[in-house]
């Protein structure tokens, strides 16, 4: 890539970003191109569409969750591992207003421009569930596809009650030790 061509993408790239962050992904990809100080057909040149452009831009943050998941590997206790993980994936998913509803609708296209980050996603989630199942943690029949539409689906929810900084934890505790009582009551 040229110098000049490496400015603009890099100079997209932050606006997206502080875009994305503060007014959601659903926002005017000329309003970004703008404030880069580019024209639109210089941002689609770089980026065909607006996954790709996610894809891109959510690289930094998959790579550190990639390489947290490598951290976790081998923890002492397969499933907290793996809760860890699921906590610091809806932490991401939440830093960006329509993230978590753009991967539920990704999660099964890998074709999409987010599946570079999704199939890597899958792979590292898949090693540290299949730990937790084989240390009788966490049942088989689980998949990594179903937590990681789960933590989406909470990560959607948060996203929607601003107001409750404590949900997606309570959703992501509730959901892993179920609705039963610890004893019975008469």
């Amino acid at each position: 890539m040229r110098a000049d061509a490496r400015r603009n993408y890099e100079r997209l790239l932050t606006e997206a970003r502080t875009a994305f962050t503060e007014r959601g992904t659903d926002t005017s990809l000329e309003d970004i191109a703008r404030r880069a100080g580019v024209g639109i057909g210089t941002l689609y040149r770089h980026f065909p569409n607006r996954t790709a452009l996610m894809g891109a831009v959510f690289q930094g943050e998959v790579d550190a969750l990639m390489t947290r998941a490598r951290e976790l590997a081998d923890a002492p206790q397969p499933c907290h591992a793996l809760v860890d993980w699921l906590r610091a994936i809806i932490t991401h998913a939440t830093t960006y207003r329509g993230l978590s509803r753009t991967l539920m609708a990704a999660s099964a296209d890998d074709t999409s421009g987010m599946a570079r980050c999704c199939v890597p996603m899958r792979e590292a989630g898949a090693a540290l569930l299949t730990r937790a199942q084989e240390a009788g943690a966490v049942r088989r029949d689980v998949s990594i596809v179903d937590l990681m539409q789960l933590t989406n689906g909470i990560a959607l929810a948060a996203e929607e009650s601003p107001d409750d900084p404590e949900l997606a934890d309570r959703l992501l505790t509730l959901t892993l030790t179920g609705l039963k009582a610890d004893r019975p009551r008469d």
